[in-house]
């Protein structure tokens, strides 16, 4: 399987051109379509009758033009990156809708969706701070996330697997295997944390290598003791930069509760400190 239809989030952000870019260079080398969707952050029903009445859909009228005129303008900034790039098949879409909601709708019809990690120091009048976090859980796609600090025009040739032997880690996995194909090297990371699973098999990482190995990938295993008093997030953070991985893959763990989104705590770890792109499936 390859990636023929990319979906990348063009937001508000200063660093909506990187993820722009990364997507772009997707496109480029799976021959994919690309499309480039922009959302002005205010749902549908809130224009349903009697939501908030004729006098103050009139008074805020020229704000809602504005988001409007601002999401056409990040979609005209996502087609110059296009044509700049020389990707053959692209598209705009602008989403009126939060951006979470409309963006994981989207997905549905995408093989990949290409999103950036939110920055604590940007504000956004439309991008909800747990946007990642909804887009992973609701979108029943593959996600990959840019951080907001780094430049990476090349990336995926050194790939860091995390497995864990779980659902999610198999659809990350599965989902990853266009990049990992064309990676020099994959290396499957197993934490040893004292509790081994049946699901791993007789020797950890061995049997998820052996299927990676099946598909052409470059693979090897590193089976790793958990350092004391550090996390898994961060050990695995840490991992990566010893190893000089350029992208991470793993399962997204998490599950709604009263409407909000509760991740568990490596996902947490990762989607806050994030140095090199993180593909994630749930």
């Amino acid at each position: 399987m390859d990636y023929k239809t990319i979906l990348v989030h063009v937001d508000e952000s200063r660093r909506a051109s990187e993820q722009i870019g990364i997507a772009a260079l997707l496109a480029q080398k799976y021959n994919a379509h690309l499309i480039g969707a922009a959302a002005t952050g205010v749902a549908p029903q809130f224009f349903m009758p009697g939501v908030i009445g004729e006098s103050n859909l009139a008074l805020l009228g020229p704000a809602l033009s504005e988001l409007r005129d601002q999401a056409a303008k990040r979609l005209t900034e996502f087609e110059s990156i296009a044509w700049k790039m020389d990707v053959k098949s692209f598209e705009k879409r602008l989403i009126e809708d939060d951006a979470g909601v409309g963006l994981s709708l989207q997905a549905r019809y995408s093989d990949l969706v290409v999103i950036g990690q939110v920055n604590p120091a940007d504000y956004s009048t439309v991008l909800r701070a747990d946007f990642p976090e909804f887009v992973l859980l609701n979108c029943g796609r593959p996600v990959l996330i840019v951080p907001y600090a780094g430049h990476f025009p090349v990336f995926g040739k050194r790939v860091l697997v995390a497995w864990d032997a779980s659902v999610e880690a198999t659809r990350a996995v599965t989902a990853s295997i266009p990049l990992l194909r064309q990676a020099d090297l994959v290396q499957v990371v197993v934490f040893d944390k004292g509790n081994p699973s049946g699901a791993h098999g007789e020797q950890p990482g061995a049997d998820i290598a052996l299927y990676l190995a099946r598909h052409g990938v470059k693979v090897d295993v590193s089976e790793q003791t958990m350092p004391t008093g550090i996390d898994v997030g961060n050990a695995l953070l840490s991992h990566a930069a010893d190893f000089g991985a350029d992208l991470i893959v793993m399962g997204g763990y998490g599950h709604k509760r009263f409407r909000e989104i509760m991740l568990g705590g490596v996902t947490h770890t990762i989607l806050e400190s994030m140095t090199v792109p993180v593909l994630m499936a749930h």
